[in-house]
């Protein structure tokens, strides 16, 4: 069958594209209801637990750093194989772990391995959309953000009938399914002119492009700002919501989903408002946001107010980072039209990259408080601020263009 302008084929397709790539955020909010279990079962600290997804977090972007290449050099479809397989193998390791040592290690490969497998779908909607590649990549992203929204709740769902190995019995299973499917389906789609030579030096020559380019580099330190306060959020509120707060996993569940509702909603309405507004608007519009929730969480943690005073301040402050990093994204891509795929994997390295920070931070300054959480997450949105304002004063200095 013909995947080129096969209408048919495109709609269904999509909706393994997704499946693939949805590997990611499954593995890293699936689990979070089942940290405290974790820890108890490893005779390990919560604080250990934490690292457990900052040590996700690299070894994902590491892998994005190497593989997206490597994409171009071997093809898309040997290299999705690879990586479900590896990530199978790694959830399946994981069911066995005994220790806090090799779980880490297990993780570390499972996010390593998804990697391989995720770093291809952007090129393979590209070449079954073609000239509507926009198109598939908002059925792709319209589909990603149901993962997270579900993930705790099914996560605190196996726990109810079981125990937090069963989990990665899930997540292993998935990633077999998976595999078949890409086996089975997934088109060859490397041309002989893609069969050329790695070369080291044009794929540091692209990213040497991409990190020299002063007028896209505020923008890129915005991006890694707000991921690095968005993936405090995601490590730290297990311990903040059943730790600290004392709710139960199917609670819990239900805040999070809260939470990722903000995102999806925020992300809807940017769609609708940025073309009219433009994209520095709305990131300036998130970034305000973001600096009236996290200085009323800032407000509410020093107090000790109730837990509802907390979940009505992360909220909106999820919703600002969720037009912070759109925004970010976007306004980077914009810099880069002839290295747009260099740009994308600088973009999705440090995003990871800086939300692997965010366990050691927490761990360091850790006093069994929500304190280290409230700190960190302003300081990812201080750290937003001051690069717009490194733009206002460039603008106003050299009459730059930023739009």
């Amino acid at each position: 069958m013909s995947d080129r302008g096969n209408s048919t084929y495109s709609k269904w397709f999509i909706f393994l594209l997704a499946s693939v790539i949805t590997i990611t955020p499954l593995s890293i909010d699936m689990y979070l209801p089942a940290m405290p279990q974790i820890a108890q079962s490893l005779n390990s600290h919560i604080g250990s637990l934490q690292q457990s997804l900052s040590i996700f977090l690299g070894a994902y972007g590491a892998g994005m750093l190497l593989f997206g290449p490597l994409a171009d050099s071997i093809g898309r479809r040997p290299l999705a194989l690879f990586g479900l397989s590896g990530f199978t193998l790694a959830s399946i390791a994981l069911v066995f772990s005994q220790t806090i040592e090799s779980f880490l290690i297990m993780r570390a490969m499972q996010a390593f391995s998804g990697a391989a497998a995720t770093v291809v779908i952007p090129g393979m909607v590209r070449h079954i959309y073609q000239e509507h590649t926009a198109k598939g990549m908002s059925y792709l992203s319209m589909i990603m953000m149901l993962a997270p929204l579900l993930a705790p709740g099914i996560g605190s769902f196996i726990l109810w009938l079981s125990d937090w190995r069963s989990i990665f019995i899930v997540l292993a299973t998935y990633g077999g399914l998976i595999l078949f499917a890409v086996w089975k389906f997934f088109p060859a789609t490397e041309t002989q002119q893609n069969k050329t030579r790695f070369k080291a030096a044009e794929f540091f020559g692209g990213y040497k492009i991409v990190f020299a380019h002063s007028r896209a580099r505020p923008f890129i330190i915005s991006m890694i700002c707000g991921s690095f306060a968005f993936f405090c959020y995601i490590t730290a509120i297990p311990f903040v919501y059943m730790n600290f707060f004392g709710v139960n996993e199917q609670v819990f569940s239900l805040l999070f989903g809260l939470n990722v509702s903000l995102l999806i909603l925020a992300s809807f309405i940017n769609s609708r408002l940025v073309s009219h507004f433009g994209a520095m608007f709305m990131l300036r519009a998130g970034l305000l946001m973001a600096l009236v929730s996290v200085l009323a969480l800032f407000i509410v943690t020093v107090f000790h107010m109730p837990i509802i005073f907390t979940v009505v301040t992360i909220t909106p402050l999820m919703a600002g980072l969720s037009l912070i990093g759109i925004n970010s994204d976007a306004l980077v891509i914009i810099k880069f039209p002839h290295n747009s795929g260099t740009a994308t994997a600088v973009t999705g390295t440090l995003r990871f990259g800086s939300g692997a920070l965010a366990g050691p931070l927490l761990v360091y300054f850790y006093d069994g408080s929500p304190l280290p959480f409230a700190y960190l997450m302003a300081a990812g949105v201080i750290g937003v601020l001051i690069c717009q304002l490194w733009i206002w004063l460039t603008q106003t200095r050299h009459h730059s263009e930023y739009a």
